[in-house]
């Protein structure tokens, strides 16, 4: 799978020329169609097998083969070279497929109101044959220790007919927040705890839920440690049962991080009681902050770097958000919150008033600014074929379990066809 980054002056018939790719496949693959115009920046994935690189100023063989984790003999071999002859800047290099390794792929799905609108259900038809898991979101506990379903309709038979895995997802969520009193009483009172437990298994009897997700967030400091105890109690009966158990983290760089999302999220201990966990590894730029990068790669690394540290690697899913932001310029804390977008619709907005698509290196995401027809600008950084790449090096890099989508229903078809290239999703069901 070529990643192909669009130049001034490129049309999709001059580039299916270059790859030997018709226009129609390509546009198909990125889910436009043929007439459309292309972006300056936009990045295209291009279906052939393997892909090309052209030499830039200043590399050897030795330093491109290193960049990319390659075998400098083999790539050496392959393109009729000798090990130490100077590259022209601009040769083109045939860069031959990677093994696929096995991961993990869960997705959330977070459906509002009483049904699972249409756009969800196709969505999830969609992403269902690429999944270990699919996460109806969410199951919220409520004060006597019952639980208030989601919206399910044919979510199960989507998952059944795709072999993928129903993730039971239970919240602490109420009016819409994650609430650290709603918390406090799940972990301190027995009587609500059983019922709890008793609830859930129940209705993952019912239901066809075969791994049970406890994402409970923004806990007192102090319930720390009664967390980590009801999820000791939660995974004995849990286990017994026959089904998973798994966490949702916040992203934390040390033990001893200290904040309100943080400091009851004790990563060894549920590194050593849950099956494995699902580290939520985005939202550094998030709709009430200044503009960035959602996940950018260097913070990104820190956070699964420490967590691999506290747990084996083969437990850890590396989340990773399906979404961008659009900011209004100029940023006031406590002002218009940025409008989520999907990768899609990002490269649409560009194309609708003629932006340039840029590429920070260092977070290794795009971004771009324009001026909307009421004469104010704007900053977008959103995700796109380059950006997904670096994380799934990053997990090939640390041996992860795999990925953790937030969430279905936001356009980014480049994603899926790159995950397929990459690994071999394990199915579970």
């Amino acid at each position: 799978m070529q990643i192909h980054v669009v130049q001034r002056g490129q049309t999709l018939y001059r580039i299916s020329q270059t790859y030997g790719v018709s226009v129609d496949t390509i546009a198909a693959a990125n889910e436009m169609t043929p007439s459309q115009s292309l972006v300056i920046g936009q990045a295209l994935v291009i279906p052939i097998v393997g892909s090309y690189y052209w030499v830039q100023p200043g590399e050897s063989l030795y330093s491109i083969t290193h960049r990319l984790g390659l075998d400098l003999h083999e790539l050496a071999s392959i393109n009729g070279l000798t090990l130490y002859q100077p590259l022209p800047v601009g040769f083109r290099l045939y860069i031959p497929p990677t093994p696929r390794t096995q991961a993990e792929v869960n997705a959330y799905l977070e459906a509002r109101g009483n049904e699972v609108s249409p756009v969800l259900l196709q969505a999830a038809r969609e992403a269902a044959p690429h999944l270990t898991y699919l996460a109806p979101f969410s199951f919220r506990i409520k004060r006597d220790g019952t639980l208030q379903p989601p919206p399910l309709n044919d979510l199960g038979g989507i998952a059944s007919q795709n072999g993928a895995t129903l993730m039971m997802v239970v919240t602490n969520l109420e009016n819409d927040q994650f609430s650290a009193e709603l918390g406090h009483i799940i972990l301190t009172d027995e009587t609500v705890q059983n019922r709890l437990l008793q609830t859930i298994l129940s209705t993952a009897k019912e239901l066809g839920f075969q791994d049970i997700h406890f994402d409970i967030e923004h806990l007192y400091p102090d319930d720390r440690d009664a967390y980590n105890r009801f999820l000791r109690k939660a995974a004995d009966q849990i286990h017994q049962q026959g089904y998973l158990m798994s966490t949702a983290l916040a992203p934390k760089t040390s033990a001893a991080q200290a904040g309100e999302w943080y400091s009851a999220h004790d990563y060894r201990a549920h590194g050593q009681i849950s099956d494995f966990v699902v580290i939520m590894t985005y939202e550094w730029g998030y709709s009430g902050g200044p503009p960035m990068a959602v996940s950018p790669i260097g913070p990104v690394r820190k956070v699964l770097e420490y967590a691999i540290s506290e747990m084996p690697a083969s437990k850890v899913m590396m989340g990773q958000n399906l979404y961008g932001y659009d900011w209004t310029l100029p940023f006031v804390k406590g002002g218009p919150f940025a409008k989520a977008v999907s990768p899609q619709a990002a490269i649409d907005l560009a194309r609708k008033y003629n932006a340039q698509i840029l590429y920070d290196y260092t977070a290794q995401a795009p971004h771009f600014n324009y001026w909307d027809d009421a004469g104010k600008e704007h900053t977008v950084w959103f995700e796109d074929a380059r950006s997904i790449q670096a994380k799934f090096r990053l997990l090939k890099e640390l041996g992860l379990r795999g990925i953790s989508y937030w969430k279905l229903g936001l356009r980014f078809p480049q994603n899926w066809l790159l995950l397929e290239e990459n690994f071999k999703v394990v199915k579970r069901a």
